[in-house]
């Protein structure tokens, strides 16, 4: 029988699905800790600091397409990799990760409707989130990347170096199987 697209990416192919998710986590980290140094490093300008995709295809930054392209990906992708999380403590972490994903695709999907409707909330000259009426858009987007990563840190710590559970079945993602000349 043939397992589904799903099946496979929570099985066998959990830990290489899980390693190209990161990649797309990290690269998205590297853009915003380039655009933080060139505002706070270089003394740029906000909207002139917008990282290097953002220097090339500066529409991108300006349109929210990007933003809010990344947050799906970001929210499908820890939802879809969830099953792969079968222990109490690594798919806990997750989940937390999830949840704070969903709001920060709410902001988003806020930013973007915005856009598209040509209207703003609160009348702000700019499109704005909510969280956006105390905080600053860079350091807000600093914030929620900070606050879904660590959570999934910690979940693939968890996921990786799982404590004993009874009947959990293991990823291949568990370094303990790696280091087994059993399995």
């Amino acid at each position: 029988m043939t397992k589904s697209f799903l099946e496979r990416i929570n099985g066998p192919q959990h830990e290489t699905a899980l390693r190209v998710f990161m990649v797309i986590v990290l690269a998205h980290w590297g853009e915003h800790l380039i655009q933080a140094y060139q505002i706070y490093g270089l003394g740029w300008r906000v909207p002139e600091a917008r990282g290097i995709v953002g220097y090339f295809f500066p529409f991108l930054i300006s349109s929210e397409i990007l933003h809010y392209g990344y947050a799906l990906v970001m929210l499908a992708g820890l939802w879809i990799l969830r099953p792969g999380f079968t222990g109490v403590d690594d798919r806990r972490w997750w989940t937390i990760a999830l949840s704070i994903q969903f709001f920060h695709h709410f902001e988003h999907l806020l930013l973007q409707s915005q856009y598209l409707l040509g209207h703003n909330l609160f009348d702000r000259p700019v499109p704005t989130s909510l969280l956006q009426l105390w905080v600053p858009r860079v350091e807000l987007h600093l914030f929620y990347n900070t606050i879904v990563f660590i959570p999934m840190v910690v979940a693939m710590y968890f996921h990786m170096f799982p404590p004993a559970e009874p009947a959990r079945p293991t990823c291949t993602c568990a370094w303990h199987r790696r280091l087994s000349p059993a399995v």
